[in-house]
């Protein structure tokens, strides 16, 4: 008998539990479907419903029949534009982008393919396609079993950035915008709108001699990767005379190398609003970094590109303009032109040359601090972004090089310059 009232309370509870999770499974599922019902009302929709049972209530209490049939009208209205959401939007999208990746003032060409894969017709459907804080509708007419529709559209590229175009959304409503349901389809893709850049050929400014360098095709008389033997000139190091050779040959013969050479290049945008004095000189600046970028790269350089707060991937072409065309302007905290040369001191020690690009109202002094915190023996230059300097100009602040320039072709002619 105690058994027996042991286990008669427990299989009650189990049954509870078991009901209780059953309760809420519908409860949830139920929840979903309330809010999906939910979001394919419109507010105006929502207006007229209360509209309707105002009057419903007015005429019933105050025997008014004007409200009692305004009521129906108003509710016949709402269910029959409530039709219009019935119905498949099942299509097949293929969003396709000619090129993801332009330079600023091109234009993207795309296409929308939509198909109806299914046995049945799709009425007619309104597609949105979300293209960065804008977006671009569609109208698409009734598609039969089978059939297609294909869009053509342009996107214009102004500014630089990273736009996300995408995703799609079939959107079935009807003709008043009382009901409104939409699906997304397809994935959203991103439209890289790079720099402007300039193309130049000239010397490269990224190599210093260094014995843990890699062989370059440059021979030399003192360094370490042997080369071949070469008769004794006046001059020569009598270190590197190869004694057996000599014997040999009853010559003296001495030692000829490969230069060894370190390429390490580093370049320093400063994104901080408080360098630059209009947008047009930051847009400057990105475009000058992007182009010395791409030439040190042409050069089978190691890049390496650092902005405040994080480093950008430099190590393809493709790499480096992707990373400038996400670059915005960072927040005062993050410091100035002297605070990033901080940074790239302590993160790339081993730096042969070192590019600092920043906006005209950096001072001279904060310039003269900045590439005094540059590793140590690495070759510094600094560019200064200014639309509003009359021409190129070069000047020397402590150990490093300083080009202002007022246009991005002006680049060329400023690097000659440091050369020469």
């Amino acid at each position: 008998m105690a058994a027996e009232a042991i286990t008669a309370p427990s299989a009650q509870t189990d049954r509870d539990a078991g009901w209780r999770d059953v309760a809420a499974v519908v409860g949830a599922r139920a929840l979903v479907r309330l809010r999906l019902i939910g979001s394919a009302i419109r507010p105006l929709a929502w207006v007229l419903m209360a509209i309707a049972v105002g009057f419903w209530v007015t005429g019933q209490i105050a025997g008014w029949a004007e409200f009692t049939v305004a009521a129906i009208v108003i509710a016949i209205t709402v269910g029959i534009c409530a039709l219009f959401l019935i119905g498949r939007t099942a299509y097949d999208v293929s969003l396709d982008l000619a090129r993801t990746r332009v330079v600023v003032g091109e234009r993207a060409v795309g296409a929308l393919t939509l198909a109806n894969r299914g046995a049945r017709a799709i009425l007619p459907s309104r597609i949105v396609l979300p293209v960065g804080s804008g977006r671009g509708e569609f109208g698409i007419q009734r598609l039969a079993p089978g059939e297609e529709a294909e869009e053509l559209f342009a996107i214009p590229t102004q500014r630089r950035g990273v736009v996300k175009v995408g995703p799609v959304s079939v959107v079935r409503g009807d003709p008043l915008g009382l009901f409104e349901r939409a699906h997304q389809r397809d994935e959203p893709v991103d439209l890289f709108v790079h720099p402007r850049t300039v193309l130049f050929d000239g010397q490269s400014l990224g190599y210093l001699r260094d014995l843990e360098g890699m062989p370059a095709a440059d021979l030399s008389r003192d360094d370490v990767s042997f080369h071949a033997l070469l008769e004794y000139q006046p001059g020569d190091d009598l270190r590197h005379v190869h004694w057996k050779s000599t014997a040999r040959t009853g010559t003296m013969m001495v030692r000829q190398y490969e230069e060894t050479r370190r390429s390490h290049f580093v370049i320093g945008l400063s994104r901080s609003s408080a360098d630059y004095a209009v947008a047009e000189d930051f847009e400057l600046a990105v475009s000058a970094a992007g182009s010395i970028g791409l030439r040190a790269l042409r050069d089978s350089q190691r890049v390496d590109m650092r902005v405040q707060g994080r480093e950008l991937p430099a190590g393809t072409g493709k790499q480096l303009l992707d990373s400038l065309s996400a670059v915005e302007h960072s927040k005062p905290r993050d410091g100035g032109i002297a605070a990033l040369a901080g940074v790239l001191s302590a993160t790339m020690p081993l730096a042969s040359v070192v590019v600092l690009v920043c906006g005209s109202k950096v001072r001279a002094e904060d310039l003269r601090l900045a590439c005094s915190r540059l590793p140590y023996g690495a070759r510094a230059l600094a560019v200064v972004a200014d639309t509003t300097a009359p021409a190129p100009t070069l000047r020397r602040i402590g150990d490093a090089d300083v080009i202002t320039i007022a246009a991005l072709e002006q680049v060329p002619l400023a690097l000659q310059k440091v050369l020469a």
